[in-house]
């Protein structure tokens, strides 16, 4: 039995139809596939693989790691350098108010402590969300998920949960002293790159700090410089009071995080004690790639360049079967008329060797979120193919 066959008779499916690639190999910006064809990585594992694939910091401080321990003891008993180190990096690019950092294995798992801290500071319960959102599939985030057909068949779910609109006045209406906590994604990511309007972002900070209400950012995606900073959050001059982190965290490796201020995550510490707790969040590996990850980012470079890569894409992007190209950094969305059209698109780029897909609420929408080290010939040569596609449409 080949292991094609092996991965649908013994691997839980999410989908009945997978892309089916059997990835043997990645660097940089490229994926090889078991016959050895190559393809131009644009999704970079969802916005993973901020710095490429293996990068040979990373891989030099996961071997370094390796030398030393693994898992030792569950987070937070022990004093474990590689956890330490990366949250003293991490905080110190970060506001004053963002000190205190909790590593979680994943992003959905800093949304469920951050909804858990959120509830414990305030004493409140309700909690506005946005439709169109994507937060994570556990339970409590599914909660705040921003589509009813993605929660239907898993309810129920948490009560006094509240989905509004992005960019719009009802939401800052619905901000009250009944409000634990506001929680959005700087950029919505999976509605296809959208942006929010400044005004009304600093309106919900702004609304949020009269009631008492925490504002909760997820920047799982929109993180390490895919927008060309290495916060989305400061582009907007506001600072959230529990900012949530993922994907390109753990530098290629599973890490999650979720940072406020110390008075307030010290909440989680008593009454009860132990408040939240995990056995592999933070694991020295991760912490250690993580770090490395981001000292790449910070030295190399690649974030000065997000822009001049933004605009390229933007300039060979153009065709009449493209309705539109949203953008925030080197994070794009290029809609179609239809989802058949897009997946259409997406097949031949596929064949033609470059990987793309679309997104969950946007599902016309083609989805660009390639490592940012993406060479610039790599970009119009991917760009060039996704022209062919729209031309056999």
């Amino acid at each position: 039995m080949n292991t094609r066959e092996l991965f649908y008779r013994h691997l839980a499916q999410t989908s009945p139809a997978p892309l089916e690639l059997e990835i043997v190999r990645a660097d940089c910006a490229s994926l090889f596939d078991a016959a050895g064809k190559e393809y131009i990585d644009l999704i970079g594992g969802i916005s993973v693989a901020n710095i490429g694939h293996r990068h040979p910091k990373v891989i030099k401080a996961i071997q370094k790691q390796l030398d030393s321990y693994l898992h030792v003891m569950v987070y937070g008993e022990f004093v474990q350098s590689p956890q330490v180190q990366y949250a003293a990096a991490l905080a110190s690019h970060l506001p004053e108010t963002l000190q205190s950092v909790y590593f979680t294995n994943s992003g959905t798992e800093a949304i469920e402590g951050a909804m858990k801290l959120a509830k414990r500071v305030t004493n409140r319960t309700r909690i506005l969300s946005f439709r169109h959102s994507y937060h994570g599939s556990t339970q409590g985030a599914l909660s705040i998920m921003g589509d009813e057909y993605w929660r239907n068949a898993f309810r129920p779910l948490l009560p006094d949960v509240w989905s509004l609109s992005f960019n719009s006045e009802e939401a800052l209406h619905a901000i009250n002293e009944q409000t634990a906590c506001v929680i959005m994604e700087t950029v919505q990511a999976e509605a296809g790159i959208i942006k929010p309007d400044p005004a009304w972002i600093q309106a919900i900070r702004k609304k949020c700090t009269e009631t008492g209400t925490l504002l909760v950012l997820d920047e799982i995606q929109a993180a390490f410089g895919r927008t060309g900073q290495l916060w989305a959050f400061s582009s907007y001059d506001i600072v959230p009071d529990i900012l949530v982190l993922g994907k390109a965290l753990g530098g290629g490796m599973p890490l999650g995080a979720f940072i406020t201020d110390k008075n307030w995550m010290d909440k989680l510490t008593d009454a009860p004690v132990l408040g939240h707790i995990t056995t592999f969040g933070g694991h020295p590996v991760c912490c250690a790639a993580g770090l490395a990850g981001m000292n790449a980012l910070l030295e190399e470079g690649w974030m000065n360049q997000v822009a001049a890569k933004e605009k390229l894409l933007h300039q060979k992007l153009q065709h009449r079967a493209i309705r539109s190209v949203r953008s925030a950094g080197l994070w794009m969305a290029v809609e179609f008329e239809s989802f058949e059209q897009c997946k259409k698109v997406i097949d031949y780029c596929i064949t033609r060797g470059v990987l793309t897909d679309w997104f969950l609420f946007a599902s016309n929408s083609l989805r660009i979120s390639p490592p940012l080290l993406i060479h610039e010939k790599q970009l119009e040569k991917a760009a060039s193919i996704i022209i062919e596609a729209c031309d056999r449409l």
